[in-house]
């Protein structure tokens, strides 16, 4: 289901494509993040995901009362407190993404799928 917004001129319709790849921008922009990640169902095996394909490392519904529900999975730095990566995501996404789309955000999963050593 696509987000919409009602204008005083028209309707507004938002593909959760263009939230994924907007929220996978900011969140890869945050700090201790080393990048989204892809799991595989067959061998559950994690991959680092390149810059061009954040989207994939990304899951966005709409509800019926049109929020947006987010699933990051990612993969985070070593060494750096997870819920400090954590919360600087949530408010980081939460406010760029609301200010991007006019909608508002329900929910935020982050699911921390890998450690990385950054060089």
């Amino acid at each position: 289901m696509n987000g919409h917004i009602d204008s005083g001129l028209g309707k507004i319709v938002i593909d959760t494509d263009v939230i994924a790849t907007y929220a996978g921008s900011v969140a890869v922009e945050c700090f201790g993040i080393v990048g989204m990640a892809a799991v595989s169902m067959k061998d559950g095996l994690v991959k680092l995901l390149r810059r061009d394909s954040l989207k994939h490392g990304i899951s966005v519904a709409i509800t019926e009362e049109n929020k947006i529900r987010l699933n990051f999975h990612l993969i985070v730095a070593y060494g750096v407190n997870i819920s400090t990566i954590a919360d600087n995501l949530v408010s980081n996404v939460k406010y760029k993404v609301e200010e991007f789309t006019g909608m508002e955000i329900e929910k935020i999963n982050i699911y921390v799928e890998g450690v990385r050593a950054i060089d």
